[in-house]
């Protein structure tokens, strides 16, 4: 089967460059998004609050005109001088300082009545524009793609500007709720008014311009909103458990402003009560000096390595992070080393990639295929630590001597007893520079993993003094003597706590990165969702595969009962897999290169065939000489949830009994204290 490769754009050395583009995207056609039961109950319960108490405040003073302001300049002590960013802003700063006007405008959070007037709907082209004062914000809850079309705005660190292309920015029920930002802007000597009313002409009607081109003035910033409907959240909302993902969790539902020009395009506006990402001063200054250090003069990229407590914020600040580096570079790489939450890549999975788009939505929303990963099978590595710290060191092996790009470590929430030894591994063996510690509170979590404290602590692999497992390794790359030691406190709600409400919990996250991941077999083009069981699987022989089992010992008899109906990653052995005429087994975890993961639909024992579904190109599928069978098993409403089914349901059977010895899976309880523990909390 002859197959056209698509072409891989390759990154540059150069270490900083100019990224602002004028790229364009697809147009995509898309219907209303209907309301459901729990928002249409939702609305009948706001109005009726509407009714008893308003909740928009009045503006005591008359608003300038916007001739009134082309009058009268700006004071030059009033201004702020920015350095330009490649993106085209200014220099990242999170403590910019206002100019002396106000404009005579409420700034802060857009909601209530303050909607009506600044915002805009088009009904015949289905899109909305919002008209944005300097430091407004817009919280939400939803989906949509977001265009600058005049001055420019911040969302999770990253900067949109007018010229750019449309951004896909996704706010689920699962995670912070996103904030728009609108951004200082410099440019004084433009006509404000002529300008944007030639832009608005694109996109709305002459009576709908005239009411926005009112609330336009030197500061403003407009942005254009547009529905967006990709095979992702067509796969996602097609189960009945996930339908609510994109609206207000029950916490926010009293604070979801229902009747807005922006309702009907996906985007639901929430109100001050409801607290957007929040930012300490430790955080800030963490990001600042982590953008300097990058943007700075240092030998070499800076390798800066994000730890922390699970629940504390470091999946979310890393996002930022490199959200800010690419208003600066082209490019971000990035380590995974968090195999239970992952950011790119179903869970279970150490990996390396180069990061080019910013990321303004959780893990699910921007799967990606790495150009380096190795399965490890589990969210965990406590049962093989060692095949864990070779799997990164195999990782960063592969990173090209040359890169001067910026380089992020994603580590585990694991930092106590051997985690916090894997953490002084990866420290000592990697070429850190600097360390990013994430902690909350007045309680002492972890140590403070300084370069004073790894001069005396044992790693798993390393001892002081500080003689590397690697030293391959960090002599070909050079790793700095010492590094800079960062300690961000997290003050956001419910900090070192897993979220309780629906879809918050981890294992739940966890689900929905790999139906993600599986939404990649649908077609992109529109239409109805196929299910996994209509869609034509590849035939591969026992001969041309190795099969293996790697978070457990399985007796070969057994083997085809295991992986039958199960994931599998899809593997590269360096050794040639060689049959005596039938499957062959492996009998322990390799750590090989993995280039994707497919669902085993079914074995055929009499030909000799596996019946793999896969979403892996045809050209990158013929290197593929191993599958790998881990702990990560597939959402159970992938087999309970298949529509135009006929007869019974293939996987799913009732004649089952939990009774017998050994009939249901073993659950270890973690959640019990150990002796030593009790009575201490």
């Amino acid at each position: 089967m002859k197959v056209n490769k698509q072409a891989q754009v390759k990154g540059k050395s150069q270490k900083w460059k100019d990224v602002r583009s004028k790229r364009c995207r697809p147009s995509i056609k898309s219907s209303d998004l209907n309301s459901s039961p729990v928002m249409v109950r939702v609305v009948k319960e706001h109005q009726v609050s509407a009714k008893k108490k308003p909740s928009v405040k009045r503006l005591k003073n008359k608003a300038k005109t916007v001739s009134d302001h082309n009058k009268s300049k700006p004071s030059e002590s009033g201004v702020r001088k920015t350095n330009p960013q490649t993106n085209g802003s200014s220099m990242f700063t999170l403590d910019e300082e206002t100019t002396g006007e106000t404009w005579d405008v409420k700034f802060g959070r857009l909601e209530g009545e303050a909607l009506h007037h600044c915002a805009q709907r088009d009904d015949r082209q289905n899109h909305a524009v919002l008209v944005m004062q300097q430091d407004q914000t817009l919280c939400f809850r939803g989906k949509c793609f977001l265009t600058c079309l005049y001055g420019r705005v911040e969302v999770m660190g990253f900067t949109i500007e007018e010229g750019q292309k449309s951004y896909p920015v996704y706010s689920p029920a699962s995670h912070c709720p996103l904030t728009i930002r609108a951004l200082e802007t410099s440019h004084f000597h433009r006509n404000d008014r002529t300008e944007a009313s030639q832009i608005l002409q694109k996109y709305l009607p002459p009576a709908s311009r005239k009411k926005l081109l009112k609330k336009i003035m030197l500061a403003s910033s407009v942005i254009l909103l547009e529905p967006m409907e990709t095979p992702l959240t067509r796969f996602l909302s097609s189960f009945t458990h996930l339908s609510e993902l994109f609206s207000p969790p029950a916490n926010e539902l009293m604070s979801a402003v229902l009747d807005t020009p922006l309702n009907g395009l996906g985007v639901i506006p929430l109100t001050s009560t409801v607290e957007g990402l929040k930012m300490s001063q430790s955080y800030r200054d963490a990001l600042n000096t982590a953008v300097s250090a990058c943007r700075g003069d240092m030998d070499g990229s800076a390798v800066i390595l994000v730890c922390g407590i699970k629940n504390v914020g470091k999946s979310t600040f890393i996002r930022v992070l490199i959200n800010t580096l690419l208003n600066h570079t082209s490019s971000v790489d990035y380590l995974e080393g968090d195999l239970g939450q992952t950011e790119f890549t179903p869970a279970g999975c150490l990996s390396m990639l180069t990061v080019r788009e910013p990321l303004l939505g959780p893990p699910f929303t921007h799967q990606n295929t790495p150009e380096h990963m190795i399965y490890y099978g589990d969210v965990s590595c406590e049962a093989d630590m060692d095949r864990y710290l070779e799997s990164l060191k195999s990782l960063w092996r592969r990173r090209p001597k040359s890169r001067e790009t910026p380089f992020i470590i994603n580590t585990m929430g694991w930092v106590k007893g051997f985690g916090l030894q894997l953490l002084v591994d990866l420290i000592r063996v990697l070429p850190v520079s600097h360390v990013i510690q994430l902690s909350h509170g007045s309680t002492t979590q972890c140590p403070a993993l300084t370069p004073e404290f790894l001069r005396t602590a044992h790693g798993c692999q390393t001892h002081p003094p500080a003689q590397t497992a690697m030293d391959e390794c960090t002599e070909s790359h050079g790793p700095p003597k010492t590094y800079s030691h960062l300690d961000v406190q997290a003050e956001f709600r419910g900090v070192a706590r897993q979220g309780t409400a629906k879809y918050q919990r981890s294992n739940e996250q966890r689900e929905l990165s790999l139906l993600a991941y599986l939404s990649q077999l649908q077609s992109p083009e529109p239409g109805l969702v196929r299910p996994l069981h209509s869609l034509t699987p590849y035939q591969v022989p026992h001969a041309a595969v190795a099969l293996g089992v790697i978070h457990c010992e399985v007796v070969p008899s057994h083997m085809f009962y295991a992986v039958n109906a199960s994931l599998v990653g899809l593997c590269c052995l360096t050794e040639k897999v060689t049959s005596k005429g039938g499957p062959v087994l492996l009998p322990q975890a390799p750590v090989c290169p993995c280039v994707g993961f497919g669902v085993l639909r079914g074995v055929d024992m009499a030909r000799g065939l596996y019946f793999l579904l896969t979403p892996v190109h045809p050209s990158v599928l013929r290197k593929v000489n191993c599958l790998l069978l881990g702990a990560i098993s597939l959402p159970s409403c992938i087999f309970t949830s298949q529509p135009d089914l006929e007869g019974e349901t293939p996987y799913v059977t009732t004649d089952y009994s939990f009774d017998l010895t050994g009939a249901g899976k073993l659950r270890v309880f973690k959640g019990l204290a150990r002796p030593s523990h009790a009575g201490t909390q």
